[in-house]
């Protein structure tokens, strides 16, 4: 049996990432790449792989990818998943382990690898539901259109309003670093 694992939110610059295990118990059609899936397409599939699978997910704060770093949080978030998901084998998409033993890699396996792809959607979906809730907590960054990602909207509000509470401030972006943000 193997248990796929993708992750979400590695890239933006606020917002939690996202990791997630996920073994298939059922033949679920149309899984891809999460990126490559329109929204509403990865919102009907999380539903069919949530009823067809055994899963696990792990969130890591914007202080915690701060406070230890994103490497770090992964390997954390990877041994979690082995803990607590019983497999013959483990994939991660990507090219690294982070240094967790006893994990394979393939460099693109949430488009080849079925139970890597239901990983990536349900991170994926997970991810964007969470921060569309903290786009109500803070409405004046816009969260629910560009997912935390560092766009120049986003900078121009960091610009504006400073950082809140769920923005990586270790994430260094060039737009903000000649200008002291609160």
């Amino acid at each position: 049996m193997l248990c796929g694992i993708d992750e979400a939110g590695r890239g933006p610059i606020a917002g939690d990432l996202v990791i997630v295990g996920c073994v298939l118990h059922g033949d679920v059609k149309g899984l891809n790449d999460s990126k490559k899936l329109s929204e509403k397409k990865r919102e009907l599939l999380y539903e069919e792989i949530i009823k067809n699978s055994t899963y696990h997910v792990v969130k890591f704060s914007a202080k915690q990818i701060d406070d230890d770093g994103i490497s770090r949080c992964l390997a954390c978030g990877l041994e979690e998943i082995m803990k607590n998901i019983e497999c013959d084998s483990y994939l991660f998409d990507g090219n690294t382990t982070f240094g967790v033993k006893g994990l394979e890699t393939m460099v693109k396996a949430d488009g080849k690898v079925p139970e890597v792809s239901a990983a990536s959607i349900i991170a994926k979906v997970t991810h964007d539901r969470d921060i569309r809730e903290q786009a109500k907590k803070y409405p004046q960054y816009e969260f629910e259109k560009h997912k935390g990602y560092g766009t120049a909207r986003h900078v121009e509000m960091i610009k504006k309003y400073g950082y809140c509470d769920i923005h990586r401030r270790s994430y260094k972006l060039k737009a903000l670093e000649a200008e002291t943000v609160k």
